[in-house]
């Protein structure tokens, strides 16, 4: 009747009135019961899935790559990023000038590897136009070359290849895929859910109503990488129910620039990874069962010794990291010889891999692994693992039927576990690495998420509210909720992760409700994609300014997209009733 009335009015010039939204409620219950207002949202999201990233490194002197290097002003720092179209298509032309010089030449006056130049030239002419940021060029300066083999730790100049160079690094990969995509926008709708409001027949649209009616107050922030910023865009159209392409979305509604380190990775705990790497690589070369009876207590003291239960499960199954790595070298090199077997069968050409990626993409990238994988000197690279397992995560997601590699889940097995103790431990080994290195990585974050909470809590009078003039209609015009979204990569959701579970937030050793949260956090072995950690801030006006009981804040977590085992996921978590009620943690 009321859609019925409104039509008519306009028509038959019969006065109007908007009924009150009734399904609108102001006060929600709380997760220990208590009903309050919901004032303020933070969520900080991982992206999407992508295609695994991958990287090649090249020495190069020709006089074409130093006239770029100095065009863009390289020579002021030492290094160089080319990331925008006009940029890298100089790097492209270059490469095809080399290659043309050495096909037509007998004897070509050009330092550079063909082997290189090709890969570069192959890479940079993917999808047949520069767009969006997938891919990157690295140039660094050496004013004495590159340093020869094992001489990295001399400074005699006889012991580096001679002349000024430039070490050319291609980056490449790592984009948003179609799957990511469609996962972003199914989390942004069902992110609505958490907003009270929308009943019945229209579930989640309290959250619509409220950004309606200028009572919402919304913004999203990205890093500068493209994965990241296509994930915002995605769930942001979800999230408000928008329609259209991505890229508008991404420009009107992504905040990505000048966010001055908020959301990226340069900062000064570098040197701290670096040593806290070192001594994992170390430790992760010990040929022996680490898990036996005599050694286990010795080896989770000297790699996880904050006991978190994934890792100890992890070095109970890995045993022996050497014979492990030797396990997944064997089937890699299995899966490379798969790969080519299939790019010599009749009609290979014309089986599409997921994403454009053709065969002889997937066996470099593949063969790269391999070869950097294990050295010379028969030592296995153990930084290479994350790479390892993202590569045949990402297979196994999208190129399992393509492929047809008998022992594709062995290998996903196996490099997990190895990578179930790599990823999170690089970010710091004992509770002290953790914490310097996360200050390092997110110290700006968290000064911005306090800083929301307490614009809340104290707001500012140049905030942007519903004017009583235009609120007709509206059952709580009062009301109105903070939103701040922030979508980055792996190295913050851990640094702030760690932040929480070591940075002394819960004051009472023996608080059974933190315990029980944090023993689910250490069952997590992996921070998926699209893992959240959100921040719930509750107001209850009936209390006092002063009261203790007038706010109250929840933590909300869940490790992301399922993986591709879903026998392997930690359990569905639980929610804990709260002692405290003042904080609640509510992990799922």
């Amino acid at each position: 009747m009321s859609s019925f009335c409104r039509k008519l009015a306009p028509q038959l010039d019969i006065p109007w009135k908007i009924p009150p939204q009734l399904e609108d409620p102001p006060f929600v219950p709380t997760t220990f019961g208590r009903m309050m207002e919901l004032r303020c949202v933070i969520a900080v999201i991982r992206h999407g899935d992508r295609t695994p990233k991958q990287k090649m490194k090249m020495e190069v002197k020709h006089a074409k790559f130093f006239h770029i290097f100095s065009k863009h002003g390289g020579f002021k720092t030492g290094q160089l990023k080319l990331k925008h179209p006009k940029q890298l298509q100089e790097i492209l032309d270059v490469s095809r000038f080399l290659l043309d010089e050495i096909r037509h030449k007998s004897e070509p006056d050009i330092e550079e590897k063909k082997s290189n130049l090709e890969q570069l030239k192959a890479v940079l002419e993917m999808y047949g136009h520069f767009s969006g940021i997938n891919r990157k060029v690295q140039l660094k300066y050496l004013p004495h070359g590159r340093p020869k083999k094992n001489k990295s730790h001399s400074s005699s100049e006889d012991d580096y290849s001679g002349g000024p160079s430039l070490i050319l690094i291609l980056k490449w990969g790592g984009e948003l895929t179609p799957a990511g995509r469609i996962q972003a926008e199914e989390l942004g709708k069902a992110f609505r859910f958490i907003y009270p409001g929308g009943h019945g027949d229209n579930p989640g649209c309290g959250l619509l109503r409220l950004h309606s009616t200028y009572r919402h107050d919304l913004k999203i922030y990205a890093s500068d990488e493209g994965r990241v910023q296509m994930t915002a865009a995605a769930f942001a159209k979800g999230f408000l129910a928008l329609e259209g392409e991505l890229t508008p979305i991404l420009v009107q509604m992504v905040k990505s620039a000048n966010t001055n380190g908020l959301l990226d990775n340069d900062c000064e705990s570098s040197k701290y990874q670096n040593m806290v790497k070192h001594h994992l690589s170390e430790a992760m070369q010990q040929d022996r069962d680490l898990a036996a009876d005599s050694e286990l207590e010795r080896s989770i003291e000297t790699i996880a010794p904050t006991r978190a239960r994934s890792l100890v499960h992890s070095l109970q199954l890995i045993r022996n990291p050497v014979l492990m790595c030797e396990t997944c070298y064997e089937l890699m090199h299995r899966l490379t010889d798969c790969i080519r077997t299939r790019m010599g069968e009749p009609g290979s050409h014309d089986i599409e891999l997921y994403h454009e990626e053709t065969w002889e993409l997937m066996l470099r990238r593949w063969s790269k692994l391999e070869k950097d994988f294990k050295t010379k000197s028969g030592q296995f690279d153990i930084s290479k693992i994350p790479d390892i397992y993202d590569c045949i995560k990402y297979d196994m997601q999208h190129n399992q039927k393509r492929l047809q590699f008998s022992d594709t889940e062995q290998l996903y097995l196996w490099s997990k576990s190895l990578a179930d103790i790599i990823i999170p431990q690089e970010y710091g080994i004992t509770v002290e690495d953790k914490l310097t290195i996360s200050q390092g990585i997110c110290l700006a974050l968290l000064r911005k998420i306090r800083g929301d909470l307490m614009n809340v809590m104290a707001p500012d009078e140049s905030t942007h509210r519903l004017n009583p003039k235009y609120s007709k209609g509206v059952m709580s015009p009062g009301r109105h909720v903070r939103t701040r979204l922030y979508f980055t990569s792996e190295s913050h959701i851990h640094s702030l992760l760690n932040v929480l579970r070591y940075g002394g937030l819960v004051q009472r050793p023996n608080d059974e409700q933190w315990g029980r949260a944090m023993e689910y956090v250490g069952s997590v072995s992996e921070l998926n994609y699209l893992t959240q950690i959100v921040i719930m801030l509750y107001e209850d006006p009936s209390k006092d300014i002063q009261s203790e009981h007038r706010f109250h804040v929840e933590l909300h977590f869940s490790p992301g997209a399922i993986c591709c085992l879903p026998e392997q996921c930690s359990g569905p978590g639980f929610r804990p009733h709260s002692r405290n009620e003042n904080v609640t943690v509510y992990f799922v």
